[in-house]
């Protein structure tokens, strides 16, 4: 485990993960949004695919992300491993609420200095929504790319519940 992808639906907990995994492991995390969105109003990095190549290129890291799809393909090449929380809706949801709202409340600066706001909430593209209605999209997404042959030798570890990933972390 040098190279590692952290997958799964919005609200997993993929950041929280990787984050940990960097500091157990030794390994350089990305936070794919943070490279994503760069600027006020949610902008677009327009430099994303030079990044990520950049970044996949070395020997050791850790990204929490399916991947955008400018850049999926090359970090699923580049990747050793990938760590699927394949976790259901009734866990992702209330982890996305209780995230957006402490963030809408509290102003938390987010990627490139933006912030959820209470009429983000409306939008289709706010977390809770996109939760909702990419699950199931984004397991099928995973599920192919997991058994893909282009991608093998891909060591997958695919938890469906917290408390094995958990169990997994501690027995690192």
């Amino acid at each position: 485990m040098r190279r590692i992808l952290v997958v799964g639906s919005t609200g997993a907990g993929k950041s929280t993960l990787a984050r940990g995994l960097s500091g157990r492991l030794g390994l350089p995390y990305h936070e794919m949004d943070a490279l994503y969105f760069t600027g006020a109003g949610w902008a677009v990095n327009d430099k994303l695919s030079e990044d990520v190549l950049r970044i996949t290129a070395e020997p050791r890291w850790i990204i929490d992300s399916l991947g955008y799809p400018e850049v999926r393909d090359l970090m699923w090449d580049r990747a050793d491993t990938v760590i699927w929380l394949d976790y259901p809706k009734r866990v992702v949801l209330p982890r996305v609420l209780r995230r957006s709202v402490r963030r809408t409340v509290t102003r938390e600066p987010l990627f490139g200095g933006n912030r959820e706001t209470w009429t983000g909430w409306l939008s289709r593209e706010h977390p809770l929504w996109w939760a909702w209605s990419q699950h199931a999209n984004r397991r099928r997404e995973i599920t192919r790319r997991t058994g893909d042959p282009r991608f093998a030798p891909l060591d997958t570890l695919r938890f469906g519940r917290p408390g094995d990933t958990a169990a997994w972390v501690k027995s690192l």
